[in-house]
């Protein structure tokens, strides 16, 4: 595997110095997650200005890391379970929440269940959500701002569960008591059923382009 740089104030590029001091003030340590983006300003840059967004959006405590830890545990991100185990509990989110958002059980009510499977959705959908989907995230009381400011938060997500599953980011010591693993899904049917319509769609993509070339020839 590629090693990535932890990067500290000192050894970051010009352009990050900044940006790490600003994590050190707020989390009392530079994250390891932050250290290794460094490497990059204009993807740390990123990542913090949009954290800052989805934090300030209309999404309470509880909506936050509900879409925050429903990316992570989907993208089996190995660095921020256990990181936004932490931040929720620095929130004053309630465990019980954190627990079924870990381990993919039952949230505490309909509303936060609604937001975890539409956030669900746009992720693996990537986007492409039906409009019964829509309707029933908007049906549990949620609004247009809100289905919006999901993709925001998911857009977060990404940035920093791929950057930890490329440099395998070593898991910050305050967060390595809520170490996490993913489950093994059992059903391996709906897996197999899910690869062999993958490998049908690309097969007629296969064959429509080899028409359209017969045509062009």
């Amino acid at each position: 595997m590629t090693e990535f740089s932890l990067h500290t104030v000192e050894s970051a590029p010009e352009a990050s110095k900044p940006l790490l001091a600003d994590s050190k003030k707020s989390y009392g340590m530079i994250p390891g997650l932050h250290a290794v983006m460094a490497e990059s300003p204009g993807l740390l840059e990123a990542y913090q200005t949009v954290h800052e967004l989805f934090v300030n959006s209309s999404f309470d405590k509880d909506g936050l890391n509900v879409v925050w830890q429903s990316v992570n545990v989907e993208h089996a991100c190995h660095y921020c379970v256990p990181a936004h185990i932490w931040i929720a509990k620095s929130m004053g989110v309630s465990d019980d929440i954190s627990d079924a958002l870990r381990n993919e059980t039952p949230l505490p009510n309909a509303r936060l269940e609604a937001l975890r499977t539409f956030t669900l959705s746009v992720v693996r959908d990537r986007g492409n959500v039906d409009d019964h989907a829509v309707q029933a995230f908007l049906d549990a009381g949620f609004t247009k701002r809100h289905i919006l400011e999901v993709i925001l938060g998911v857009s977060q997500k990404v940035m920093s569960n791929y950057t930890n599953h490329l440099a395998n980011t070593p898991v910050d010591a305050p967060f390595t008591k809520f170490d996490w693993q993913k489950a093994a899904r059992p059903d391996t049917a709906k897996a197999k059923e899910e690869h062999g319509r993958h490998s049908t769609d690309a097969e007629e993509r296969r064959r429509k382009l080899e028409f359209w070339r017969g045509r062009m020839a």
